[in-house]
This record gives C-alpha cells, structure tokens and sequence, in this order.
C-alpha cells in the first residue's frame, strides 16, 4: 500500500511539472508569436526602457517643465518642477477656427454652385419650352401646305381634316368648316377656267325673250361714252379679262366681268363655285398666317395649347 501511494505521489508531481513546462513554453512562444505580429511594441518598451535610464530632467524638458536642482545638486533641498504656463492662443483653438472657416467657405460656393445649376436649369426649360413651341408651330405651317396642295388638286383632306380641327379648330373654327366642306365639293381653277370657255356662247348672246334688264342693257349700249384707257365693253373683251382676273386670283373681279355679259344669267353655278374657291384660298391664307403668328389658340399635335410666342414676332419693351 505505500508502495502504491508514493507511485502515485512521483505520478501526481511529474504531471505536475509536466503541466508547469508545458506553460511555459505556451506562454514563450505566445510572447515570441506577439513580438512578430507587433514588432513596434517591442521597440516602443525598449525606447521606454532607455529613457528612464537617462536623468530625468529630459523627460521634463519634453514634457514643457522647468527643470528644478536635485536634492543631491542642491544640498538636500527639495526640487519641484514647475510646467511652463501655455501661450494665450493654443493651437488646437487656431486650427478648429481654422476648419470652421474652412467649412463655411466650403458652403458658400457649394451654394454658389447650386444657384447657378438652377439657373442653368431654367434657361434649358426655356429652351425646351421655345424649341416645342417651334416645332409644332413649323409642324402647323407643314399641314397647312399640304391642305393647300390638296384643296388646288380638287382632293378631299382626309387626315389632314382631323389635323386642322386639332391644331386650328380653336384659333379659325370658320375658316376649318370652309375647308372641309370644299374639300367634300372640290372645285378647281382648272375646272373653273374649262367651264368659263363652255360659257362663252351663251354669256355673248343675250337671252330671246323681252325682259325689263334686257331693254335697259340694249339703252345703256346704245351710246357709250368712254376713255380711251378704258376696258372695252366688248363680250370678247370681257371673256379675256375674266380669263386672265381668273388665273391670277382676282377672283371678284372675274365675277363681275361675268356677271356684265348679256348672257350672265347663264354663269350663276359657276359664280358660286367661283366664291366657293376664293373663300378656300381666304381660308387657307389665314390658316398658315396662324400657324406663324397665332400668340395663343394655337394647339400642337396632342392638343396642347402652343404657349411660346412666334419668332417672327419681336417681344415688345416693358415699360
């Protein structure tokens, strides 16, 4: 039994030192593992370490203090190291004053910039604003062209209708109708000019019956006083005026070269036709002055009112 326990006794105490080795080597190597991962504390202990073997009036230099004699320097006197008083104006009060001008600088011009971004802003939106206002009223001008070339061919509009009621039906609604219903009854100036030929027969004759107008046309023909620069009364005279009054646009002045023939009774369906064309050319004459000069009624191609001015038209000075 002794036996035993002093087995288990040098068993307990070798585990023991075991254990105790074991630490130390841990704790060894944790010291070397730290010194190579942070080798700057290392070098920061033994910096420490030289600078308290040096005289302590260094550290007191460094630390601002003035130095004060030893007991030993001064015979056993006590020494006290009295700090150096600090200068009004610390550094650390001179630099924040220093970032808070700095910031406040910084602000300004970020809100000069942002001014300035607006402005910038604005004066696209204008731009825009103008450049919309151009194109739809160059994209009026463009429909009323092609009315006009539509109306001259003695075609019906077809889309461009909707496309006038759209952009025009609030600015010229007459002048709309007046199109619409022409293009539906087309008349043409080539038609105008074939039909005034096939009527010259019958205007040059007057009618057989005895009327009241008849018997005042043959008195007023009887003398006829005139200048010499005057038109000739003449039916064939007449014709050929109407003819050219006709072709160039001179549409009232056609009718009454008509209506002053002895047979003008004969011409009243083709007078009306010839009133119906010249209120289409009226009509469109005023549809593409609108689409240039038209300050407000004028819509674009969404129905959106046009609210940029024309630039043909030159902003009056205010005041």
């Amino acid at each position: 039994m002794e036996l035993d326990q002093a087995r288990q006794e040098s068993t307990r105490s070798s585990r023991a030192w075991l254990g105790i080795v074991l630490v130390i080597v841990l704790l060894v190597a944790a010291g070397a593992l730290f010194l190579v991962w942070r080798p700057q504390v290392y070098s920061d202990t033994v910096a420490a370490l030289t600078d308290r073997s040096q005289p302590t009036s260094e550290p007191m230099e460094r630390a601002g203090a003035t130095p004060v004699a030893t007991p030993r320097q001064t015979g056993g006197a006590e020494a006290i190291a009295v700090p150096a008083p600090r200068p009004s104006g610390s550094p650390s009060s001179a630099a924040t004053d220093a970032s808070v001008a700095r910031v406040e600088e910084q602000q300004g011009g970020l809100e000069a910039r942002l001014a300035a971004a607006e402005q910038r802003l604005a004066r696209l939106d204008l731009q825009a604003q103008a450049a919309a206002g151009n194109a739809a009223r160059a994209e009026g001008l463009l429909i009323s062209f092609a009315t006009r070339r539509s109306i001259e061919r003695g075609e019906e509009l077809g889309y461009l209708a909707d496309q006038l009621r759209l952009r025009f039906g609030d600015a010229l609604p007459n002048a709309v109708r007046t199109l619409v219903a022409v293009s539906r009854d087309p008349v043409t100036i080539d038609q105008l000019l074939a039909r005034l030929e096939g009527l010259e027969p019958a205007l040059r004759a007057s009618p057989e019956e005895p009327s009241l107008q008849r018997l005042r046309r043959e008195l007023s023909n009887l003398f006829v006083v005139r200048r010499q620069s005057a038109p000739s009364p003449q039916p064939k005279r007449r014709m050929e005026r109407a003819r050219m009054f006709l072709e160039t646009g001179r549409y009232e002045s056609a009718i009454q070269e008509v209506q002053n023939m002895p047979g003008a009774e004969a011409a009243d369906a083709w007078v009306a036709d010839v009133r119906r064309y010249a209120a289409a050319q009226r009509a469109l004459d005023l549809i593409e002055t609108a689409a240039v000069l038209e300050p407000r009624r004028l819509r674009d191609g969404s129905g959106e009112r046009i609210e940029q001015p024309s630039p043909v038209v030159s902003p009056t000075p205010e005041g």
